[in-house]
Order: structure tokens, then C-alpha cells, then sequence
């Protein structure tokens, strides 16, 4: 590559793997043609000459990547957290989702959710949208003004919702094709369809054989829900009884991981065959730990998913979560897996600050390619962050500054944000 080059020189933290961190204090970050061409505690020679942004004692971490949030959601967060998840979509989510009809509606809840978005610390991110065509095309617009890296999904429902956003089979799907096609057309250069059928109890056998025609067709990613409430794993085996798993329910389409790249979201109940399937098939796990205790729904076993080698990425998950803030979402990830060490299995210790930030960064990132690192070749996503607002009364190191951002940062300790090697406006 021979590519723009610029610099950035601060406290570089990134992850070695799930358990360490890579510290480079007062180092460069090089970033050559929107890649990351190395990290150096001293600059090269040959790189002389380049600009350098200087940052002085700030930190530089990898952009956040969030692997599961719901956009028409966001206009009702912290709200309603006094339900479980299905009275919770009946009551709060399917009459706002409904709203999305009128594109003068979406534009005006969807540029809160897009400055919102633009202005945090996340770089990349799945996005469910509604069922409106017109109205996901428009939020797709308006997240590819942001610059930020996305996969966006117009929602399927074809049974078990409100007549009022309910679909029929082949509307549902003649409609996804239609989206598919006006996306493809409009060349975005950031943002990605993605295959979005709600969730199992709100998609039909039929619909989902021709989501996975769809799939075939156009080689697209999925994300769905997943064992995310006892309540709804009953639900599915009363309407899956030849399926031996939640997750069967997909894979017996196609639409679990494999040739199907698929994120899920939650797993809190997974069982050992779930687990298994998910592993030898790739499935990505969204781990949301704020709306699974918002709506009652549990806490995931992580400390199992990643002991077995799962892929395993963080989720704000709003409006089940609260904020599109994901350092509050790693945050929840340490105090939920203490409460499930405490409380309810003692031989699964609690996570470490080191590992909800793998999570946040390089292992959702890995679901976007090369992402979420700063090792070289990787896609340049990259916050600064100063932490100078929180003072305190002596020096810390680099990880403890870290693992503080953790648990007080949001934007106002974020300086600059860059996705593919290009500056975001923080304005």
C-alpha cells in the first residue's frame, strides 16, 4: 500500500488477546490508506514527514463495535424496564415500531438516533430498523452520512404481531427483495444490508425458507435473536417441535452461522447443543447485559462462551439497554457475570475488565472482517479519549485509566473518532 499516511501519538491500548492488553505509552499509530500500518513507541525515519496528531496524554483505543441495537427503538429508551421481554414488545416496541410508517416520523426519530450514534464511541455496528422499507432506506442514508461502519436490517414479522406491523409471507419477502435491490443501488460506501427476521416466534417456515433464498442470492449476513427468555423458549418449542434446540430453528434454514454469517443476540439460556452448534458454525453471540436485566431476562453464561472458543461481541441492545454507550455496556458485562458468580454458579468467575474490552473491540469487530484491533492490515478504527475531566489525586497507569474509562467514560471524554482511517465529525 502506498496510500494518505497520517499519524496519531498518544496512549495507545489495545487487545493482545481475550485476557491481555497491548499498552503503548506516548506511542504512533500509523495509519497508511485507511489501514493500520503499525503501532511504535518510536516513529520510524521513513516515516518522517507524515502529519502527526498529537494527543499528548490521551488515550487510543480501538473504535467500539456494537453488535446489536435497534434504531427505532431509541426514541423510548428508559422506558417501560418494569416488564418482561414479550409484554415488553407487545406494550412499548410493536406500537412505536408502528410509528415507522410515516417517513416524516422516522426522519425525525432516526436523525436523534444517527447524531446520537456519531457522536459515541462506536465505530461499527448491527441495526435492526423496522419493518418499513422506506423508513430503513432512510436511516441507512442517514448512517452513512455519519461515516460509521454499518449492517442495517429492515425486520421481518409474518405471524404473531399486531395487525398493525404485521406482514404477510410474501409481502415480507417481496419487500426484502425490493430493499435489497434499492440498497445495492445506492452504492453506500459504509453501510451493509443485513437479513433481519425478528425473531423465530415472529417468522413463519415459509418466510424464513425465502429469507434464506434472499440469503443465497445476495450472500448476506443475518442477525436475530436467541434463547433470550425463558418464556420465548417455550414459545418456540410449541411452534418448532421438530427443532431440537432454539437455534436448530434457524439452522434447519440455513440461517445459523456456516455459509451464513450470523450474529445472535443475548443466549442467555443457551443449552450444550445450542453452544455446540453455534461453535462448529461460527454464530457471532451479541451479549446485551443491560436489557437481559431491564426486562428480567437473565444473565449470560459468557465466561462459558468464551472459554469454548465462541465469538463473542457486546451489544448496548437499546432500548432493552438504556444507552447506545458501550462503555456503560462493558461495564454491566463485569457487574452481571459477578452477580451470576455469586448468586447462581460459582464456577464461572466473573469477567475482567480486559476481557468486556476484547469483546467491545476485537471480537465484535471480527463479525465486520478485519476490525477492531490495531494490528497491521487491520481496518483504521480508532477514539481518542481524554480523560482529564475525572481528576484524580495521583498518577494512574495506562490500564487503570482504561479500566476507569470503563465505568465513567461517555462523549464528552471522546476528542476524535476515526472509521477506515477518516476523521468522524464529532460536532
Amino acid at each position: 500500500m502506498n496510500g494518505p499516511v497520517f499519524i496519531l501519538r498518544g496512549n495507545i491500548v489495545y487487545s493482545k488477546n481475550q485476557k491481555e492488553l497491548n499498552i503503548c505509552e506516548h506511542g504512533y499509530l500509523v495509519c497508511r490508506d485507511g489501514q493500520v500500518e503499525g503501532v511504535y513507541q518510536t516513529l520510524p525515519f521513513r516515516m518522517g514527514g507524515n502529519p502527526i496528531h498529537d494527543h499528548g496524554d490521551c488515550l487510543i483505543i480501538p473504535g467500539l463495535v456494537d453488535l446489536h441495537i435497534h434504531a427505532p427503538q431509541y426514541s423510548f429508551r428508559g422506558l417501560g424496564m418494569d416488564m418482561e421481554l414479550l409484554e415488553w414488545l407487545e406494550t412499548n416496541t410493536f406500537p412505536e415500531e408502528a410509528k415507522y410508517e410515516s417517513l416524516e416520523y422516522a426522519r425525525k426519530a432516526y436523525q436523534i438516533f444517527a447524531d446520537n450514534m456519531r457522536r459515541s464511541a462506536t465505530t461499527r455496528a448491527c441495526i435492526f430498523g423496522t419493518v418499513h422499507s422506506p423508513a430503513t432506506l432512510l436511516l441507512m442514508d442517514m448512517m452513512e452520512k455519519t461515516g460509521l461502519d454499518t449492517m442495517i436490517g429492515k425486520v421481518n414479522m409474518d405471524r404473531n404481531c399486531p395487525d398493525y406491523i404485521i406482514e404477510e409471507t410474501e409481502e415480507s419477502a417481496g419487500e426484502t427483495l425490493e430493499w435489497i435491490r434499492d440498497v445495492l443501488h445506492r452504492k453506500y460506501q459504509n453501510t451493509r444490508p443485513i437479513l433481519t427476521p425478528r425473531f423465530t416466534p415472529s417468522c413463519t417456515d415459509e418466510l424464513m425458507e425465502e429469507l434464506k433464498k434472499l440469503q443465497m442470492r445476495y450472500g448476506l449476513p443475518l442477525q436475530s435473536h436467541l434463547s433470550e427468555n425463558q418464556v420465548e423458549i417455550a414459545w418456540v418449542k410449541e411452534l418448532c417441535p421438530w427443532a431440537g434446540f432454539y437455534g436448530d430453528a434457524y439452522d434447519r434454514f440455513g440461517l445459523f452461522g456456516a455459509d451464513c454469517p450470523t450474529v445472535m443476540a443475548h443466549c442467555v439460556y443457551s443449552g450444550e447443543q445450542e453452544i455446540e452448534r453455534m461453535k462448529e458454525n461460527g454464530v457471532f453471540i451479541a451479549h446485551c447485559p443491560e436489557s437481559n436485566m431491564n426486562v428480567s431476562s437473565g444473565i449470560a453464561p459468557v465466561r462459558t462462551f468464551l472459554e469454548r472458543g465462541l465469538h463473542v461481541g457486546i451489544g448496548s441492545d437499546v432500548a432493552g439497554g438504556s444507552t447506545e454507550n458501550l462503555f456503560r455496556a462493558m461495564a454491566h458485562a463485569v457487574q452481571s457475570s459477578k452477580l451470576r458468580w455469586r448468586l447462581t454458579d460459582d464456577s464461572l468467575e466473573a469477567l475482567t475488565a480486559e476481557e468486556v474490552f476484547y469483546m467491545a473491540t476485537k471480537g465484535g469487530g471480527a463479525f465486520f472482517g478485519k476490525a477492531g484491533s490495531f494490528e497491521k492490515g487491520d481496518e483504521f478504527d480508532a477514539v481518542v479519549l481524554d480523560d482529564s475531566r475525572l481528576k484524580h489525586p495521583q498518577p494512574l497507569d495506562v490500564r487503570s485509566r482504561l479500566e476507569r474509562m470503563i465505568y465513567l467514560a461517555d462523549e464528552r471524554e471522546i476528542r476524535a473518532k476515526y472509521v477506515k482511517g477518516k476523521e468522524i465529525d464529532l460536532t
